[in-house]
């Protein structure tokens, strides 16, 4: 009697929901409590590695691109090895934070719109890299063809770019299904299949040269055609 109380409680649509939203929040408390005992720095980017991955991919002495650069650790990582680093950020607070702590010589923090931004004054990029960025940009194709157009080149048009999946795990999948908040962050404007992502990449121009998936998101090294 108990039990059958029990799922007549909570087996409906309203108690999964609840239960979809609990799941979210305790997603993202979970990191935030995480970051606090770590001072302020996410264990994902110790566990994920992907600015590693980034790195790897970067060929010494090259001029790079960082699109959506944040804080600029992207840029501060691949200064090491790439003979020059343009960092581009929305948030003018992050640039501030950017150049407070990571500005070095070889090195540009530019705060501006990466959508709206005039690239031509730029010197010559071989390689422009987007770690978490396509997703929280509303017309993504466009944007892309924007740079590959814009952009002074060197001599291959290189892009390495990592996206989360929305098939990462069935859950989110589900909680889409059910009209609950299912994106990893309220800004993106979407999170791929591997499918939507070859389809936009290819409707912009870009060649995916190599990829693969760990942690539930796609890593690709492409080539403007």
């Amino acid at each position: 009697m108990l039990k059958k109380l029990f799922w007549l409680i909570f087996a409906n649509k309203f108690a999964v929901k609840v239960s979809l939203k609990l799941h979210s929040f305790a997603y993202r408390w979970s990191g935030t409590i995480a970051a606090r005992l770590n001072d302020g720095i996410h264990p994902k980017h110790r566990i994920m590695q992907y600015k590693e991955w980034f790195l790897e991919n970067i060929e010494p002495d090259l001029v790079v691109l960082d699109v959506g650069c944040n804080t600029g650790m992207m840029p501060a990582v691949m200064s090491s090895k790439a003979s020059f680093v343009y960092g581009i950020e929305i948030n003018c607070k992050l640039i501030e934070e950017a150049k407070r702590k990571r500005q070095s010589e070889n090195i540009e923090f530019i705060c501006a719109d990466a959508t709206a931004f005039d690239y031509t004054p730029l010197r010559a990029i071989d390689c422009v890299t987007l770690s978490n960025v396509l997703e929280h940009i509303e017309y993504r194709v466009e944007f892309l063809q924007k740079l590959i157009t814009q952009i002074k080149w060197n001599d291959k048009k290189r892009l390495l770019i990592r996206v989360p999946m929305i098939d990462r795990e069935w859950i989110a999948v589900y909680k889409k299904e059910m009209g609950v908040e299912w994106r990893l962050d309220p800004t993106h404007f979407t999170e791929y299949t591997l499918e939507q992502f070859e389809d936009e990449l290819l409707r912009a121009g870009v060649k995916i040269l190599s990829h693969h998936i760990r942690w539930g998101e796609i890593y690709a090294v492409c080539e403007a055609m």
